[in-house]
């Protein structure tokens, strides 16, 4: 059997794609989820998606509705499984693309009973795939991540080929950047603690997440952020917006007290759609590379990422207003999720260095920040929190 699918086959099929997991990663996948359905434009395409990630996915457009894996809930173990596959076996797909690795997304497909089941022959499921697909014998020889996701549709056949990815897009507009804007600095007002610190809209906004998914190594020290948030604060005007996961709520909430300056968290209080929303509004977002980075990048937020025991080359993010600082150490990139020595990787990134690439960055902002408060002051009202 030959394990190509040509899009004659799929062209009107009704289409399963399992997308990532993580938020990062599914940012990544987007330019093979475009390229299939450039591919197959006529085709019924749904994505099977974790909840927590659903967000990602421009449903719209892409053509695309998104069906919600519970793993943690509905579900959850050997009976969540069946039930989903038979949801999915009720839906009657012709085909299912995997372009999550694990085991279980070629078991479910399988279970659904989907006749046509793609995906890379990883994690001992070869022989649940109908058409399996030889994985890259090295993935750092593709280059960036997002073209790990391309050849797999391109030894599908269903891609002849595929153009170097340097920018990944989400939906975003001048609008919603100026409602985010204001949003946020609602926020800040309602969270000052004394009518001291009310001192007005700040003038330029940055956010910081000071956190990371899967250990400790990824991130740069909480001390240094939170020097970082009061130099800008000093010398810029910005204030710091602080967001990350429930787990990462007590960092951030020790980084901005030992900032001492004026500023606000989100960390553990906002979605990740209401991070999608909010990012937007501000000016410079500095970051450890993790998930939400990939998102603000693609948002046109200028991104700033602290690079140490990873491999930039390979999960960067990509975008027009990116710059990334990289530690130096021997034995970088390792991948480990906590650092056995001395995490030298992290320390070996001074916050002089970061300051100065952010206040860079804030500059070339500055007229176009300028600009879009001016137009905020004179074309936006807000009323409980929405625009008009």
């Amino acid at each position: 059997m030959t394990n190509t699918l040509q899009p004659g086959q799929l062209a009107r099929a009704r289409i399963l794609v399992r997308v990532p997991n993580w938020v990062g990663d599914a940012v990544i996948c987007l330019p093979a989820l475009r390229a299939l359905r450039s591919a197959l434009p006529a085709a019924e395409m749904a994505l099977l998606a974790r909840p927590w990630v659903r967000e990602v996915f421009p449903a719209q457009e892409l053509g695309a509705r998104v069906i919600s894996y519970d793993s943690g809930g509905e579900h959850r173990g050997p009976r969540g499984r069946l039930r989903i596959a038979r949801e999915l076996r009720a839906e009657r797909f012709d085909a299912a693309i995997l372009f999550q690795n694990a085991f279980d997304a070629a078991l479910i497909t399988w279970l659904a009973g989907i006749p046509l089941r793609a995906g890379y022959s990883r994690q001992g499921r070869r022989l649940l795939l109908t058409h399996p697909v030889r994985p890259p014998r090295k993935r750092d020889a593709l280059g960036h991540e997002t073209h790990y996701y391309l050849e797999l549709l391109r030894r599908l056949g269903m891609i002849q080929q595929y153009s170097i990815v340097e920018r990944i897009a989400l939906p975003a507009s001048e609008a919603s950047r100026l409602s985010a804007r204001a949003q946020l600095c609602r926020r800040i007002e309602q969270d000052s603690p004394a009518p001291a610190v009310r001192r007005g809209d700040p003038e330029l906004l940055v956010g910081i997440s000071p956190g990371a998914t899967f250990g400790t190594a990824k991130r740069w020290p909480a001390p240094r952020f939170a020097e970082l948030a009061a130099r800008l604060y000093k010398e810029s005007g910005a204030t710091s917006v602080f967001f990350g996961s429930p787990q990462e709520q007590d960092l951030a909430e020790e980084v901005m007290a030992l900032a001492g300056v004026p500023a606000l968290s989100l960390a553990g209080r906002t979605s990740l759609a209401e991070f999608i929303q909010l990012i937007q509004g501000c000016d410079l977002f500095v970051t450890n590379d993790t998930g939400t980075m990939h998102v603000a990048a693609a948002l046109g937020v200028p991104t700033l990422a602290i690079f140490g025991p990873t491999n930039e080359k390979e999960t960067r993010p990509l975008g027009d207003r990116v710059k990334l600082v990289t530690g130096e150490a021997f034995c970088r990139p390792c991948k480990l999720r906590h650092c056995p020595i001395d995490h030298r990787c992290m320390t070996s990134v001074s916050v002089e260095r970061v300051l100065q690439a952010a206040l860079q960055m804030l500059c070339k902002q500055d007229d176009t920040a300028q600009e879009s408060r001016s137009s905020a002051r004179s074309t936006v009202v807000v009323e409980h929190g929405e625009p008009r």
